[in-house]
């Protein structure tokens, strides 16, 4: 079986915002850009890497959810625990001094954890946990 990560999605509530941590502090290229109404959806990926993107989503946009929905959304994103994502990168260090000083919240410094990846965190500008992994 010959499967691969093509799209991801991350809930955003500030388009310029996001795309200024996506494309601008973390070197992402911007792949699509889609407006609808008052709602925007961003795609970004990492150059060189064609097949695999992130889907930056305005969180309510699906027709289905309730207004209690959309508020508990709302809470999840304030505090951080909605969304994560993972990304890798050979220098850890340089990753983490060039994110935290975009002005990113740092949530972790690097750490080597016991379960045996070397890891730091930040918040993107909606609240999204981003952990980054050292590739050895």
């Amino acid at each position: 079986m010959d499967i691969t990560i093509h799209w991801t999605f991350l809930p955003h509530t500030d388009p310029e915002a996001s795309l200024a941590f996506y494309r601008d502090t973390l070197g992402f290229e911007v792949r699509n850009d889609v407006g609808y109404e008052a709602m925007r959806w961003i795609t970004v990926g990492p150059v060189g890497q064609p097949g695999t993107s992130i889907v930056l989503e305005p969180p309510a946009a699906d027709p289905s959810l309730t207004d209690d929905d959309r508020r508990a959304i709302t809470e999840l994103m304030a505090k951080g625990s909605y969304a994560r994502l993972t990304l890798a990168t050979p220098d850890l260090d340089d990753t983490f001094d060039r994110v935290r000083e975009s002005g990113a919240e740092v949530v972790q410094k690097p750490t080597e954890q016991p379960y045996g990846v070397r890891d730091c965190a930040f918040r993107d500008p909606s609240g999204n946990l981003i952990r980054i992994n050292e590739v050895r």
